[in-house]
């Protein structure tokens, strides 16, 4: 049977239009299949055969934003009473009592949740970092294969572990953690399992070891290998708050950044969410390494953390991408509010004229896809995915606004009108295609209060 070409759609004269590159796309991009074909300058018209369009006039286009750290698991978890106000070694040690208590239906759910709360922000790819494997969750990222791929978004699901319990020392409970061979062997059939490595992947595989309180150092090394012979992405944890550092200089004998190193990680390779207690120094070793940084206004916010030097770490080489951390540590998935967020955290350091708007939109696209290691998304240009969020310029927060492209940050963007992955439609009208948003929020509200009815 013969095959045609699929039809060329030119996405016609927004309002406005974020690249991420500064390319000249004001009067709209034609997209052909997943690939983005040509991209319009003001004022002219398609070279291209143009066989449909589509009035883009009511809205801001960006690239897809790209999530680079969260907890999907979490979302069964916000404002419970027992973790509220406090930091994060007793907030953990209080939530892992509760988490050992998750289920394969309730791990669906959440991921499902969490999913579709990032990209009814704008959110096109995500990351998610799943740790936490008691009893009968032995395939949780199997689980979460399942629920992203009805979601339809793309995704860098992390195989996390622990494997240091408490009574060897460690922060989680030792029946949330696994073996180290358990752990390996399941990260191996996990990356032979779904791991793409086309330009075009939906679902990639990372391996990630939760932090340096709750796994061995040979297992961060073993991963360090496992990672290399596979060619796949490594993530953690580091250097989140002054406790880890006690812990490691305690554990150890040295600091996060030089324990890292004795593992294997400080590479191109590895990936760190928060990283904000770094040393002048450790922020230059880690530039070196072209690490990347995954940085969680929010979530550092409400846990008093600290305040990640975004600067200090791009300049010296590393990527900053965005991240909205796990929604027991934010209590909120979305990322064009992450990005606002870290518009007024970062200005508290940097002031307004180095923190701009076009600065943090840039840690949740170019950024982000350079931390996940992606080549052809988080950015509107000619070869790249036809990944976009459509935010709407109807909305009263938007009346009066002369800089459009500013405005999605200051002004406060909440939630797209239409999004776009691959060239599908997922959200239209602010709905998920395929989800009735009531009847998921529904299921995972009673789930949640089964979990956290278990707390003891």
């Amino acid at each position: 049977m013969a095959s045609f070409p699929a039809p060329t759609v030119w996405l016609k004269h927004p309002a406005a239009i974020f690249t991420a590159n500064n390319a000249d796309a004001k009067n709209g991009v034609v997209i052909q299949g997943t690939t983005i074909i040509e991209l319009v300058p003001s004022g002219q018209q398609p070279k291209v055969k143009v066989d449909q369009y589509i009035d883009c006039s009511p809205y801001i286009i960006t690239p897809g934003l790209i999530n680079t750290h969260h907890h999907f698991y979490q979302t069964l978890t916000r404002c419970v009473p027992g973790a509220l106000n406090q930091p994060l070694f007793p907030w953990l040690k209080f939530l892992y009592q509760v988490w050992k208590n998750l289920t394969p239906e309730m791990l669906h759910s959440a991921t499902q949740l969490a999913g579709l709360e990032l990209m009814l922000s704008g959110t096109t790819t995500v990351a998610d970092h799943h740790y936490v494997f008691p009893k009968g969750l032995e395939n949780g990222i199997d689980i979460q294969v399942n629920a992203i791929q009805a979601l339809g978004c793309r995704a860098t699901l992390t195989r996390g572990s622990m494997s240091l319990g408490e009574s060897k020392g460690g922060l989680p409970p030792d029946s949330v953690i696994q073996t180290e061979d358990v752990i390996l062997a399941d990260s191996q059939r996990l990356i032979d399992s779904y791991h793409d490595t086309s330009d075009d992947a939906m679902i990639q595989i990372a391996l990630a070891p939760c932090s340096p309180f709750s796994v061995s150092k040979e297992l961060m090394e073993a991963t360090a290998r496992l990672a290399e012979k596979n060619e796949v992405k490594t993530h953690t944890h580091l250097a989140e708050t002054e406790d880890e550092n006690s812990f490691c200089l305690r554990e150890y004998g040295m600091r996060p950044l030089d324990y890292l190193e004795s593992c294997g990680w400080l590479n191109e390779r590895s990936w760190l969410a928060h990283g904000i207690h770094f040393t002048s120094s450790e922020i230059e070793r880690l530039g070196k390494a072209k690490v990347g940084i995954a940085h969680c206004p929010s979530s550092n916010m409400l846990l008093a953390s600290g305040i990640c030097p975004t600067v200090e770490l791009e300049r010296a080489g590393c990527n900053i991408g965005l991240a909205v951390d796990g929604s027991a540590s934010n209590d909120c998935s979305n990322m064009i509010q992450e990005a606002r967020q870290s518009l007024l955290q970062q200005r508290l350091r940097y002031g307004a004229e180095q923190i701009t708007a076009q600065r943090v939109l840039s840690y949740a696209t170019t950024g982000s896809a350079a931390v996940l290691g992606r080549k052809n998304i988080g950015q509107i240009q000619v070869g790249f995915q036809a990944d976009f969020a459509f935010f709407s310029t109807y909305e009263l927060r938007f009346s009066g606004v002369g800089d459009l492209i500013a405005a999605l940050v200051t002004c406060g963007a909440h939630q797209v009108d239409k999004l776009m992955v691959a060239g599908k439609w997922l959200i239209e009208d602010q709905q998920h295609t395929q989800f009735i948003q009531s009847e998921l929020m529904q299921q995972h509200q009673a789930l949640a209060n089964s979990l956290q009815a278990k707390v003891n």
